[in-house]
């Protein structure tokens, strides 16, 4: 039985197309349960020539050729009905399948019964989407938000496909995939979504290939979003949930063109024609006034729509200039490790160029917007009225794997408060503010899986007031939280996470599996101690939190120079606070030594220094601290606390020549990472 087939459309490829297939062949699913189905469409190259090769080696690929058609939807329309798979899977020839995608994605849609299956993205051309925050065994467009993720690089049932015609348009047609999408989304009776695993990676190439940000012809493209929508209508009833599927087009492919910071950055005629035509969809498909659509819009984008319904292209560019000038600001209210998982309080304001709140002012019962944002606009004369200001607010943590660039996501959400200002007038004002406390569990935050070893950034995404904002979490070095951004052993097998501030601009990161060595800088950093002694056997307390149930880690210990240091088998233990256990160490000379930690069992890393043993009469009696050697590290961060003081600094650096400059950098950098003396 072929449980998948992979269908591929072809078209002068070059030398994407052998990593392509790479990646298919290489898949876990058995060979006799899946087929590889490229369709040819009139390449020029000798790709065709390759792919035959290809289908004479390997009985499961399969190779059409045809007549250029001149666009993907045609060799797609072809390939779902040459198939002979349960399910059918959509691969550019550019992009590549990860190891385990069919055969986990397969496995969770058959299992739920479902007609389509989004499998986790990953890559270099692609952002954080909260639609794959976490795997979902089945979900429809009504209950999950499905619209969000409208690219067709997904797993369908086909038999699915078939029996509602849904097919691609075919020839030069734009948003052609959007279209696909809209009718899939409307009918699927069951949707399943793989999270905890990046099944497709979309590839951006070196030549940008497959970059289709060429310029629009406008009519056309609106022309092709008067399709969508109208199979967003066709497979709705009319409600909520068709409400909110349209709002999705209106908010990103109408009034995305027509704010900040694109809308006055456009040539005048460019600019002038998108907004013609975005209007007048907008008055086809929404009216002139509020509506089911556009009173769901968050104010700012309701707003927005408003100038536009009143046909003020001169107050859509005044609003978006003065919300371009808005920010947001995160402060980290608390962090520490609790039951295994490491846990930060955040709050996320809105704040003007000068740092002052962006408020909103309560008038006889009602919310309205700040009237720095507000005052003159035309057609505006008493202000806009934002309804409930909480409503809007969102957001969600992000953990972003600099290694593969993928996005984790914590389970809990954003949620909006009102924080009243003072005042000297008889009106109220407030800060809407957002806040929460995220759990980042090591062993669950890849979608309910364990995260591979690296570094992870910590991101906050906010929405307020309709201004959306992406922000580093940083933590405020003049603050102490020595005592709560400490290192951790958690699960069993255990594993070291390491929370850091990474310099220049103090965003916390999590190092799992710390194979960088930052354990002992951070152990180094914190201080060790007290010291237990029994004969030849000793415990040395750490500055490590241990989760519960976790196990104990193995790691090396180096007491001595290069030239004469013994190397001593160890394990750090859990308790309270981890302690380092070393049995049966040796007489050592007497004296004062290094005492350094490795905990990269590879060995490729040197062992790095944490604290200074003392050594009497072959035993080691005291082990001493030497936080004293981070204060270049302490004096760093103090000096880039200031965001005017790093830029500053980078200032300074272009001006250096560049041979200098990288000298500079490197001799920063290895300030900032800061650890102790090596040993081998």
């Amino acid at each position: 039985m072929i449980k998948a087939s992979v269908v591929v459309p072809v078209y002068n490829p070059g030398p994407y197309l052998q990593q392509c297939a790479e990646s298919l062949l290489g898949q876990s699913l058995p060979p006799d349960e899946y087929e590889i189905v490229f369709v040819d469409d009139g390449s020029t190259d000798d790709s065709p020539a390759w792919l035959d090769a290809l289908a004479a080696a390997h009985p499961r690929v399969r190779v059409h050729h045809q007549e250029n058609s001149g666009w993907p939807g045609k060799p797609r329309n072809v390939g779902v009905e040459l198939a002979r798979g349960e399910y059918v899977q959509f691969v550019d020839q550019d992009d590549e399948l990860a190891p385990e995608a069919l055969e986990r994605m397969y496995t969770l849609g058959s299992r739920n019964s479902a007609d389509i299956v989004l499998g986790k993205v990953g890559g270099t051309m692609t952002g954080p989407s909260n639609v794959f925050a976490h795997t979902i065994a089945s979900c429809t467009v009504a209950d999950a938000p499905l619209i969000e993720s409208l690219t067709p690089h997904k797993m369908f049932r086909r038999s699915f496909l078939l029996g509602n015609d849904i097919r691609f348009p075919e020839g030069r047609v734009r948003l052609e995939d959007q279209l696909f999408m809209a009718r899939g989304y409307t009918r699927a009776k069951s949707v399943s979504i793989v999270g905890d695993y990046v099944c497709y990676l979309w590839i951006r190439r070196d030549d940008g290939g497959n970059n289709s940000g060429n310029a629009l012809n406008l009519r056309a493209y609106y022309g092709n979003l008067r399709e969508v929508m109208d199979a967003v209508v066709e497979g709705t009833e009319p409600g909520e949930v068709r409400d909110r599927l349209l709002r999705r087009f209106l908010r990103v492919e109408m009034m995305g063109r027509l704010r900040e910071p694109r809308l006055n950055r456009y040539s005048e005629a460019y600019r002038n024609a998108g907004y013609k035509e975005v209007r007048k969809l907008a008055l086809e498909r929404f009216g002139s006034g509020p509506g089911g659509v556009v009173d769901g819009l968050a104010p700012i984008m309701r707003l927005r729509v408003t100038l536009l319904q009143r046909d003020r292209l001169d107050g859509l560019r005044e609003l978006a200039q003065r919300c371009e000038n808005v920010r947001a600001e995160v402060s980290v209210e608390s962090a520490g490790w609790h039951d295994g998982a490491f846990r930060v309080g955040l709050r996320v304001g809105l704040v003007h160029t000068d740092g002052r709140p962006v408020v909103v002012t309560e008038r006889a019962g009602r919310y309205h917007l700040d009237d720095e944002l507000t005052a003159g606009l035309p057609t505006l004369p008493d202000g806009w009225d934002v309804g409930d200001p909480c409503e809007h607010v969102t957001g969600e943590v992000r953990a972003h794997h600099r290694e593969t660039d993928t996005w984790w996501y914590a389970s809990e959400p954003l949620r909006g408060s009102l924080e009243p200002l003072s005042h000297d007038g008889p009106q109220p004002r407030y800060q809407v503010v957002g806040t929460g406390e995220f759990t980042l569990d090591p062993d669950r935050l890849a979608g309910g899986a364990p995260l591979a070893g690296g570094r992870y950034e910590l991101w906050v995404s906010a929405q307020i007031l309709g201004l959306g904002r992406p922000l580093r979490i940083t933590l405020d070095g003049r603050q102490r939280r020595d005592e709560s951004v400490v290192p951790a052993l958690v699960g069993n097998p255990a594993r070291i996470v390491v929370p850091q501030r990474t310099l220049p601009v103090g965003q916390l990161t999590l190092r799992v599996d710390d194979r960088d060595q930052a354990l002992a800088g951070a152990v180094a950093s914190l201080g060790v101690g007290p010291l237990h002694v029994s004969g030849s056997h000793l415990k040395l307390s750490l500055p490590v939190r241990t989760g519960p149930g976790a196990g104990q880690h193995d790691v090396e210990v180096v007491v001595g120079r290069a030239g004469s240091a013994h190397t001593l088998p160890g394990r750090i233990v859990p308790a309270q606070s981890a302690v380092l256990a070393l049995d049966d160490v040796p007489e050592l000379p007497t004296g004062r030594h290094p005492l350094a930690l490795r905990t990269d069992s590879s060995g490729r890393r040197p062992a790095a220094q944490i604290g200074v043993a003392v050594v009497r009469e072959g035993r080691i009696v005291a082990v001493h601290g030497i936080g004293y050697r981070a204060l270049p590290r302490r004096l760093l961060v103090r000096l880039t606390e200031g965001r005017r003081l790093r830029r500053r600094a980078y200032w300074l650096l272009g001006k250096l020549p560049e041979e200098q400059a990288e000298l500079v950098k490197k001799a920063v950098r290895r300030v900032a990472r800061w650890s102790p003396p090596t040993s081998r």
